[in-house]
């Protein structure tokens, strides 16, 4: 992958983990189960993706 698109990707990933943080502060009475899910899946992909390109760009 290219340079822009592992930083697309991580400044992405930073804003998801953010808004999934945000929405685990509320209260019980105000989370949206459904939504900390969908948003948890979208952090793990894109987490996911930032550590296989990680991994591939090393030099063994």
């Amino acid at each position: 992958m290219s340079t822009d698109v592992i930083t697309i990707v991580a400044i992405v990933s930073i804003v998801i983990w953010i808004a999934v943080s945000r929405e685990l502060v509320k209260s019980s009475k105000e989370t949206n189960r459904r939504k900390i899910i969908t948003l948890m899946f979208a952090g793990s992909l894109s987490t996911l993706i930032l550590t296989i390109s990680l991994f591939q760009n090393i030099q063994f």
